[in-house]
């Protein structure tokens, strides 16, 4: 069967609070929680900048996020701390599902394309450092179109990039948005849910598929 798969990364192939270790000298038991509003207020960057047309590269909403999670948190850090967490940022681990869940893809015949709102200097540096990015025909960032997902542009310039079309085309990702996004552009799209309690926003779209897992999607897939 031949699919292109488009994966999203941050959040779906790569693990975003990885950067918890090293938050912890910080903040200790509250590390999870300014991972979390860092992670968060980054997406709300890369939206509100998508809409006001205002583009910067990726890697300054996540320094931006950054200061705003200090600021909430009350945490002083010098600037060579910050830079020191924003270099964890780049170096990010894999999820443990990720590896296997791409080695299955690949042997199922599917072209695989990593698909992210980074750009493709650093989503192609995050990957070589995972361990991942030989499993891909391509980085396909949104930085050629000076904009981010869930923007329709976005996944159309997916499609011509990648030549994909119709019920071929698949956005795989973790991320509610980036689902919604790809299925209201005419894609096919499998959620990863790798917890039971994580929601899907409720509106009118919904995934193709759900999966618990990567190491489950290729399987899924070839019975679709």
């Amino acid at each position: 069967m031949n699919l292109t798969l488009g994966f999203d990364v941050y959040g779906t192939l790569i693990d975003t609070h990885g950067v918890k270790l090293a938050l912890r000298e910080h903040l200790g038991e509250r590390a999870e929680g300014f991972s979390r509003l860092w992670r968060e207020k980054q997406l709300e960057y890369s939206f509100r900048r998508g809409l006001m047309q205002n583009y910067v590269d990726f890697s300054r909403c996540t320094s931006q996020a950054l200061e705003y999670a200090c600021l909430e948190y009350s945490l002083d850090l010098s600037r060579e701390q910050k830079d020191r967490l924003l270099a964890t940022y780049r170096e990010l681990p894999p999820f443990d599902d990720a590896l296997a869940g791409l080695e299955k893809a690949q042997k199922a015949g599917f072209a695989l394309y990593a698909f992210s709102n980074g750009s493709a200097e650093a989503v192609t540096n995050l990957l070589h450092n995972a361990g991942l990015l030989g499993f891909f025909v391509d980085v396909v960032s949104v930085e050629d179109l000076r904009t981010f997902k869930p923007s329709p542009a976005v996944y159309c310039h997916f499609l011509r990039r990648t030549g994909a079309f119709g019920s071929r085309a698949w956005m795989i990702s973790s991320n509610p948005f980036d689902v919604i996004g790809a299925v209201s552009a005419g894609m096919r799209a499998a959620w990863v849910r790798r917890s039971e309690s994580a929601i899907f926003d409720p509106w009118e779209m919904e995934p193709t598929l759900i999966v618990s897992g990567l190491d489950e999607l290729a399987d899924r897939l070839s019975r679709e």
